[in-house]
């Protein structure tokens, strides 16, 4: 496993290495008692989301945008390898996920997300048009895809209705 410090970027004002319940990250957490909101069917109750792109600078402005419209974003990942750790810690109701990885293909990640117990909405985005993907988004047990041009927390929202 790679290091905490690769695999996951604590949200905002958070000390760093620890999870929303103020449990220390890996060594602490015993996964078993963490329980994931659902995808949000109360719009007072803040939808968590894992984003996962390879790029910071659109990490970044993802964080911005979907934090921006009401979602907690309680991490961000590099790599698929990290992704599947990280969801597996934090166990966000969402995992944004880039379809290109330097690792592990986005679909693939999205295959093993969907597929356990207590799954999290997986959302496919990238810089290329869905069109270009044919069905391996619905094949991967994705919710939907967004291009990353038009994330928003609206777009974002639709999807996991």
């Amino acid at each position: 496993m790679l290091p905490e410090s690769h695999w996951i970027a604590p949200a905002p004002m958070r000390p760093p290495g620890v999870w929303r319940s103020g449990q220390p990250l890996p060594g602490g957490v015993d996964i078993h008692t963490v329980t994931r909101p659902p995808v949000s069917e109360n719009p007072q109750m803040a939808t968590t989301v894992l984003i996962v792109d390879d790029h910071p600078s659109f990490r970044t402005s993802a964080r911005r945008i979907l934090e921006d419209a009401g979602y907690d974003v309680v991490g961000e990942a590099p790599d698929g390898k990290s992704a599947l750790a990280a969801a597996r810690v934090l166990r966000p109701a969402v995992v944004l996920l880039d379809v290109q990885l330097p690792d592990l293909d986005g679909f693939e990640i999205a295959l093993q997300l969907t597929g356990e117990a207590d799954p999290p909405a997986v959302v496919m985005t990238s810089s290329r048009d869905r069109s270009d993907f044919g069905g391996m988004v619905a094949d991967s047990g994705a919710r939907g895809f967004v291009a990353k041009d038009e994330l928003s927390g609206s777009a974002l929202a639709a999807l996991l209705q």
